[in-house]
């Protein structure tokens, strides 16, 4: 992928292209994936799609398409190609060679916006760890060196090793003692979740889509500073705060955690298990949708999938709809709070504004009923804890 520019360059000019299998949940307007090359620094110039029944084996949009891309590339000055599905290495590798362009696909920009944004050590690892285990696929298409043999006797690898077989093996490695930090990363976050139930916290974590406000309201609500901004995967790093809840007159653990977007590459759901194992034991999940979306109800159709493979998909939710601010009058609900039915069950839901402080009030009490619902005789008062604002 393109580095991203510097702020005194122009982002990188780039072609975004979609391919229609039929699929409900296809994007027409390749917005999200335009979203998604802004995020990583880059000037989407152009878009094109077209319908398929299959993807082509060899150039996965065929040649003809393939043509047509080149053309569009040329005419718009762009110098890389982005795909909204994801590519096979045989089929990035033909289309790099029949483009004359770099050609990557929403996996790698999605990778590359987390490696952008991991600030936690934690993070970090877990970037590295998808990061390492998608360029191990990708390796026999890379670097025309790795057809080399080193040969000989004494060399580094034994006679005849490949090039490829050497790079593997040290992103072999390098998986392995990533893996082993993670281990010890999640030993420390087990501790410190095991100290939280020695204090009989209840803990609420917020999930939700990328750019759902989860951020927003998080920090709204506890008065913390965590990052915070309108665009996809502002905030990577798991931050948990006390809320004290007057109604419960006891404080409760919220979390905010990395946002989910569709085709969220396996591997990353991986290797961010240990920040989302904080949802699968959270005793409740604020669950973020952004209301001013028209595709919210896919949205959150992703947001439960990935609750799903992660193990979380028994936790208790509450839907808040977010962004009360950003809809037309005529789009506005007559209630502020009903029910939403989700996997064939009827869920609570608030209709909430994070950036105008609207109906926090209400949100507030609802958590603080169901503090109160989970134990209501053996949890013992805590001492009023008010934050101001607070850094990481």
């Amino acid at each position: 992928m393109s580095t991203p520019e510097t702020a005194d360059r122009q982002p990188a000019p780039v072609v975004l292209v979609g391919v229609d299998f039929g699929l409900p949940h296809f994007d027409a307007e390749l917005e999200e994936l335009g979203l998604l090359a802004q995020t990583a620094g880059l000037c989407p110039v152009a878009r094109i799609t077209c319908k398929r029944k299959a993807p082509d084996a060899a150039l996965f949009v065929g040649s003809g398409k393939a043509d047509e891309i080149r053309l569009l590339a040329q005419m718009h000055g762009a110098v890389e190609i982005l795909f909204d599905q994801a590519l096979s290495p045989a089929q990035q590798r033909n289309l790099e060679r029949h483009l004359a362009l770099p050609v990557n696909d929403r996996t790698l920009l999605i990778l590359e916006i987390f490696a952008q944004r991991a600030r936690s050590h934690e993070g970090k690892l877990q970037v590295e760890l998808a990061r390492l285990q998608y360029l191990s696929t990708r390796l026999v298409r890379r670097w025309s060196h790795l057809e080399r043999q080193t040969g000989g006797a004494g060399v580094r690898g034994g006679p005849g090793e490949k090039q490829i077989e050497l790079d593997r093996r040290m992103i072999d490695d390098a998986v392995k003692r990533t893996k082993e930090r993670l281990v010890k990363v999640k030993r420390q976050r087990s501790t410190q979740r095991r100290q939280r139930e020695r204090r009989d916290a209840f803990n609420i974590s917020l999930v939700g889509y990328t750019n759902a406000g989860k951020s927003t309201l998080f920090n709204a609500l506890v008065k913390a500073r965590a990052y915070a901004a309108d665009q996809l995967f502002a905030t990577l790093d798991t931050t948990t705060r006390q809320l004290y809840l007057g109604e419960a007159e006891r404080s409760v653990s919220l979390s905010d955690t990395v946002g989910f977007i569709r085709d969220l590459p396996h591997g990353l759901v991986d290797a961010f298990q240990a920040t989302l194992q904080e949802a699968v034991d959270a005793d409740l999940l604020l669950h973020v949708v952004d209301a001013a979306n028209p595709h919210f109800p896919e949205q959150i159709g992703e947001v439960q999938k990935v609750l799903h493979e992660i193990g979380a998909a028994g936790v208790p939710q509450v839907l808040v709809f977010n962004k009360l601010d950003a809809l037309e009058p005529q789009q506005r609900p007559a209630q502020l709070s009903d029910t939403y039915e989700l996997d064939g069950h009827q869920v609570p839901r608030l209709y909430v504004s994070a950036r105008e402080m609207d109906g926090l009030d209400a949100l507030r009490k609802l958590l603080a009923t169901r503090v109160l619902m989970a134990r209501p005789m053996d949890i013992a008062p805590e001492p009023a804890i008010h934050l101001d604002a607070a850094g990481d």
